[in-house]
């Protein structure tokens, strides 16, 4: 069977989205990962010629009986756009559902006469037209427009994109129910041939995934307030722009909402970063820029550094000081393991102040006595004793941050971990000394290199599992995610850095009701629901040999029993959550993949 041909085939001939769909389950279900991913961006595709929005007698009613039916002003700046495009993003404005809109245009000095002649050629009191005499490029124009606006809130929408037709009734329908004033929606990339593809379904607000990049991008919409706060749009951030705005805004905003819907259209045009992000390289340096300023007007320490990718940032926060780690490892015997793991500590870390507590649970074996006694002699930092107590995770560590760990930090660490990145430390502390923080977790590799970690998603299976576990550890992850900080409901306790005083103040990990599995996140759950951020990072790097130690759970009656009671336990005690989804997992991707796969959604074409 030739899928690759198959896949071909489906490409150029209108398949019903099912049918392509199905096809995708059944490939990754038989280990073909890579078609099935291709298979599904052709389902969503082809479902755009299926499935269009239906503007319903309930809806209108909706939007009628709306408490706040506020003037939504759309802010267009054109420069030289070719007229079909320009008439077509006019034209997914004066199709909208919701009524309460104007367009605001300003037209930045175009030398394209079709340009001038499309604008002129307008005759709708809604649409406002202002020919600017002289080119002073997109901030200026932007701000021009805002200036002739009279809405209560501002969205933007570039000269050559589209809006789908529910986009401002989904943005006043969110304002209703949320009280929100500052909003943002998905959006896809669309081709020059019509082609809806590449969507980018996005988490609910996440402030580190903005500090790596500007993911919010499309479709945005806030109140003239905050936009005026903030002194509008600015020119020394020309190509970044937007990015440098929303930085801004979502420091001043009071309750910043998604709308997990794809509302916007992104043309892909030879022009357009949308196609190729190397397009505009000044844009690098202004988004570079953006960063620097938010960083000064946070007040944080640090630096901005260029990411993996074009428009993709570092921000490296710089240290404190340097308190005292304490690096809590439970083992029993392996002693193979527990010098892997210790000698990767001692030869690769760069930070120096740190503790190893090595918890010895029940082990036998005299070279693993012997081990602890050479490491004690060799290096003052590392010391051991024994807890002898049947095999309970949480109390275990528990024991060793309450009763022997010095240190402001506490590190959990399993004893199958091999650190690879010399950073380690400093790149999990950077984050763990913001007051803001709770957890923060590292990027792990399995031993041939595919991801094991990078972020847990509440939901997945019925209850959580890792992101983007079995990538190739060198892939970007699903709009870079592999590769950039950003936040998660939880990381797993195989390497977690949290402070010690939030550690005691939500009473460590929950012994009773997790002695073997989900203790780490129901503990990241907690740290969550104390108001804390909890953080991925992945400039921490390690080798996880998972499941040497203890073995596979299914592989023992009594074991697989207490893993069920487990999960159960999870399921009763953060019900919310797992009903509600978890916000930094779009309700867009399947919860039966861990490679934020599509959810199939049923069809329902307007008749």
């Amino acid at each position: 069977m030739n899928i690759t041909r198959i896949y071909e085939i489906a490409k150029h001939v209108l398949v019903h989205p099912k049918i392509i769909w199905n096809a995708s389950v059944v490939l990754y279900k038989e280990g073909f990962d890579g078609v099935s991913i291709r298979l599904q961006a052709l389902y969503y595709t082809h479902r755009y010629r299926y499935d269009t929005p239906c503007l319903t007698h309930e809806i209108i009613s909706e939007i009628e009986a709306f408490e706040i039916k506020p003037l939504i002003s759309i802010l267009t700046p054109s420069y030289n756009v070719d007229q079909k495009w320009l008439s077509k993003a006019i034209q997914s404005v004066r199709h909208q559902w919701y009524p309460h809109w104007e367009l605001c245009i300003v037209d930045d000095a175009s030398t394209n006469a079709s340009t001038i002649n499309c604008l002129k050629n307008i005759d709708d009191p809604k649409i406002k037209i202002c020919f600017s005499t002289r080119n002073e490029n997109i901030s200026v124009a932007s701000n021009l427009a805002s200036a002739m606006a009279q809405g209560e809130y501002f969205a933007l929408l570039d000269h050559d994109d589209e809006i789908s037709v529910d986009a401002l009734y989904e943005m006043v329908r969110a304002i209703n129910r949320e009280q929100a004033d500052f909003l943002y929606s998905d959006e896809d990339f669309l081709t020059i041939n019509g082609w809806h593809v590449s969507p980018h379904f996005k988490p609910d607000f996440s402030p580190d995934l903005l500090l790596s990049h500007n993911y919010i991008t499309h479709f945005a919409l806030f109140g003239r307030r905050l936009f005026e706060e903030v002194g509008g749009f600015r020119s020394r951030c020309d190509g970044a722009q937007d990015y440098d705005l929303f930085l801004r805004i979502s420091e001043k905003a009071e309750n910043i909402v998604h709308i997990p819907k794809v509302l916007y259209h992104w043309r892909m045009l030879p022009s357009s970063t949308s196609a190729d992000s190397g397009v505009k390289p000044k844009a690098l340096e202004s988004g570079k820029a953006a960063l620097q300023d938010a960083l000064k007007r946070r007040g944080i320490d640090g630096s901005v550094e260029e990411g993996n990718l074009m428009h993709y940032f570092r921000v490296r926060r710089n240290l404190s000081d340097k308190p005292l780690v304490s690096i809590i490892i439970p083992f029993k015997d392996r002693a193979d393991l527990l010098t892997m793991c210790l000698d990767s500590i001692v030869q690769r870390s760069t930070y120096k102040n740190f503790e190893v507590i090595g918890v010895s649970n029940n082990s036998v074996e005299p070279q693993t006595f012997e081990l602890m006694r050479q490491y004690v002699l060799q290096d003052q930092r590392i010391k051991f004793y024994e807890f002898n107590q049947p095999f309970n995770y949480a109390q275990i560590n528990n024991d060793a941050v309450f009763h022997h760990a010095r240190g402001a930090h506490i590190l959990l660490l399993n004893n199958d971990i091999e650190i690879i990145s010399p950073e380690w430390i400093e790149s999990l502390l950077e984050h763990s000394q913001r007051s803001e923080v709770g957890c923060v977790g590292a990027k792990l590799y399995y031993p041939d290199g595919k991801i094991q970690h990078a972020g847990v998603i509440l939901g997945l299976g019925g209850y959580a599992a890792h992101s983007h576990r079995l990538s190739n550890g060198t892939d970007h992850g699903y709009f870079n995610r592999l590769n950039v900080i950003q936040d998660y409901s939880a990381v797993t306790g195989a390497c977690l850095m949290v402070k010690k005083s939030i550690y005691e103040a939500v009473g460590g990990l929950d012994a009773a009701h997790f002695k073997i599995a989900y203790n780490d996140v129901d503990f990241c759950l907690r740290v969550r629901e104390a108001g804390f951020l909890n953080i991925f990072t992945p400039y921490c790097e390690a080798y996880h040999h998972e499941s040497q130690t203890r073995g596979e759970d299914d592989k023992d009656m009594e074991k697989t029993e207490r893993f069920d009671r487990e999960k159960a336990n999870l399921k009763a005690r953060h019900a919310a959550i797992l009903e509600q989804g978890d916000p930094y997992y779009n309700p867009n991707f399947s919860t039966d993949s861990e490679n934020f796969a599509l959810r199939f959604v049923p069809f329902a074409p307007c008749k």
